[in-house]
């Protein structure tokens, strides 16, 4: 391995965690009093399964996280009976704040950034997603001096799992793909289209689950924690 590629969200911070407690919370917080918060809760899964469902929609939507969140609630307050001027908006504005709250980077993700800084390997951090919610991220836990590239896709133009990502992150680093590591959660962003260029894949696995059941990709390395790297 000559240069290591690597994911943000789920990999080195945990955006996922606690993503229910914040939706619960600002429904609670925005949604009117006459709605039914059950019923609501139960619409707001089911409409997140469906939106981010769609393969077309998921990449036309991640780019403005605050939009899509805003247009969740919409629909499942529509779903619910209760749509009203302004909720949806307030709705996904206050889930905006408390994820914000909430994310935090893993706990060995650090002492791994700086150990790979220290020993000298080149690295690029390529992520997908709302340019200003992953700026923030990366500012607010310090972690643009680590990356010698960083490939977001807001700013890019384009997102894993497109081969122009992963190229234009190795041709920043200055190696080939066969030289590259690419790791992350994602199978198909971060293991299977990697891949296909040359580059070998480590997935995260935190839970521990193993490949969903039937499974076409196979991971180079699988990984629990970063440190195994």
């Amino acid at each position: 391995m000559k240069a290591l590629l690597v994911d943000l969200d789920d990999t080195l911070l945990d955006y996922s965690g606690g993503v229910e407690e914040c939706w619960e919370a600002a429904c609670v917080c925005a949604a009117p009093a006459s709605v039914d918060q059950a019923a609501l809760l139960r619409a707001l899964a089911e409409t997140r399964v469906w939106f981010w469902s769609d393969p077309v929609r998921h990449r036309r939507e991640r780019t403005d996280m605050l939009g899509a969140w805003t247009r969740i609630a919409a629909h499942a307050l529509e779903r619910c009976g209760a749509a009203a001027e302004g909720v949806a908006e307030a709705i996904g504005r206050d889930f905006a704040a408390r994820r914000r709250t909430r994310m935090q980077l893993f706990p060995e993700a650090l002492a791994c950034l700086q150990q790979w800084r220290v020993r000298g390997i080149p690295l690029a951090l390529v992520t997908n997603g709302d340019a200003r919610e992953q700026r923030w991220k990366i500012e607010t836990y310090g972690l643009a001096p680590f990356f010698d590239a960083m490939v977001i896709e807001g700013e890019f133009g384009a997102g894993k799992p497109d081969e122009i990502v992963y190229r234009h992150a190795l041709q920043a680093l200055g190696v080939r793909p066969e030289e590259a590591w690419m790791v992350g959660d994602h199978l198909e962003f971060d293991v299977d289209a990697p891949q296909r260029l040359g580059v070998r894949g480590v997935w995260v696995d935190r839970a521990g689950r193993g490949l969903p059941a039937g499974a076409a990709v196979r991971p180079h390395r699988v990984i629990q924690d970063l440190r195994e790297l």
